[in-house]
């Protein structure tokens, strides 16, 4: 079973083109460079599924809100809470 996690994109970092992409994307805190090639329509803002370091789908708001209450619930957000605006690579 895949495992994607939601998170927001804060900025884009590099760009090669139109699709080539990558992108600093917040999880509650935590903040990761992600590839956003399978997502080219995605903006600053926007709420996207990552799944191992890839952007693979883009969700509204509501949507993440919710995957973000299910992870307290399942007491799995501790993991995602900041430590100080850690910025790593992509182990998502």
């Amino acid at each position: 079973m895949c495992l994607a996690i939601p998170g927001k994109i804060i900025s884009i970092t590099q760009q090669l083109d139109d699709t080539f992409r990558f992108g600093k994307v917040s999880f509650g805190g935590i903040t990761k460079e992600i590839n956003l090639c399978m997502v080219p329509q995605a903006k600053v803002d926007d709420y996207v599924l990552v799944h191992v370091g890839v952007a693979i789908g883009i969700v509204d708001e509501e949507e993440a809100q919710k995957v973000f209450h299910y992870l307290k619930e399942m007491g799995e957000v501790e993991e995602l809470q900041p430590s100080a605006n850690n910025v790593q690579p992509a182990a998502i």
